[in-house]
Formats: C-alpha cells, sequence, structure tokens
C-alpha cells in the first residue's frame, strides 16, 4: 500500500478522498438496483441527501470516505466508507459499494477493504472496525472475510424491508498492529 496525499494503492485499484466532483457518481451508484438492495436504506439517493452527508457526517468527522478508481483507467467504480467513529473506544463501522456493474465479481472489493483497514488501523488508529451485512449476501460475506473481518454476530429479524424480515451479519476486525 502507497500512500501519498491519501491516495492508497494495491494492485488493482487505489482509493482516494471522495470530493464534491464525485456526488454524481455517488448519486447514481447509490441508486444502482444492484447496490441499494444491499443497503438498508433503500430509498432512492439524491443529491441533497448525499450533500446532508457531506455536511453532517463527513465535515464533522463522523465519518470519512474514498472513491474507488481502477488502477489503469483511473475510471471510479465504487466507494468505501468509515462512519459512526469514535474516538473515544477507537472503533469505526465500515461500509462499501462498488457502483459500476463491470467491476463487481474481480476481487476489487476485496483489495478496497484491505486498503481502507489498512488505513483505518495505522492513520486513524483505530481499534476496531465492525461492518453489517444482509445474511444471504454471501459474495460480500466472503469479501469481507477474505479481507480479514471475523463473523461476531447474526441478528435474527434485524430489519424490515418491503414488508419482510431480514437476517443481519455483524462482523468485526482487531487491529492487528497494535502492541
Amino acid at each position: 500500500m502507497e500512500k501519498k496525499d491519501e491516495i492508497l494503492q494495491g494492485r488493482l485499484v487505489y482509493l482516494r478522498l471522495m470530493t464534491e466532483e464525485d456526488t454524481d457518481f455517488i448519486v447514481k451508484w447509490r441508486n444502482n438496483d444492484r447496490v441499494r438492495n444491499n443497503f438498508i436504506y433503500q430509498k432512492p439517493f439524491t443529491r441533497q441527501g448525499h450533500e446532508n452527508w457531506v455536511r453532517t457526517m463527513i465535515e464533522t468527522g463522523s465519518a470519512v470516505q474514498f472513491i474507488i478508481c481502477e488502477i489503469n483507467t483511473d475510471k471510479p467504480i465504487g466507494s468505501v466508507y468509515f462512519r459512526d467513529i469514535n474516538e473515544e473506544h477507537h472503533r469505526a463501522a465500515y461500509g462499501i459499494f462498488i457502483g459500476d456493474d463491470a467491476a463487481t465479481g474481480r476481487g476489487i472489493g476485496t483489495e478496497a477493504a484491505k486498503l481502507a483497514i489498512t488505513y483505518g488501523f495505522m492513520v486513524m488508529k483505530l481499534h476496531k472496525i465492525i461492518l453489517r451485512a444482509f445474511a444471504e449476501n454471501e459474495g460480500a460475506l466472503k469479501s469481507y472475510q477474505n479481507a480479514g473481518f471475523v463473523r461476531e454476530a447474526l441478528l435474527k429479524d434485524e430489519v424490515c424491508i418491503q414488508g419482510s424480515y431480514r437476517d443481519i451479519v455483524l462482523m468485526g476486525i482487531i487491529n492487528p498492529y497494535e502492541k
């Protein structure tokens, strides 16, 4: 991993901090049915909603968000973020979405997760990173496991989406760099 001006580079992708110019990408990606169906919040995503996220979460330090870009083309293809950053307990929640359909199933999510996790532990000095995922989202769960997350709990009937209750898997990873 290379870190230069908040750019984190792997073999397939690099992460750069999200900017205002990324708003149209974020809105388009979050409204992609494949992406939206894997989020607990499934209502249509708007520019105003994203701008509110930037104002209330990014600008306040409650969240940090990166854009995932392909190394060979510099094409933005998705996003990773930390939210609910808790400096007292040194933990945060992790999230990711690959917005470009052609970029799925290629190991990009796993590599982006590994880059983000390293950033969370080395730069943000987190002790623990957690995530929540739908139990039936087997591809995502496998990717998270490949990135180092460990399944900690199954939350039965945790959320009700479109009239159906769905199970949530809680996963976490502890900072291996701490002494």
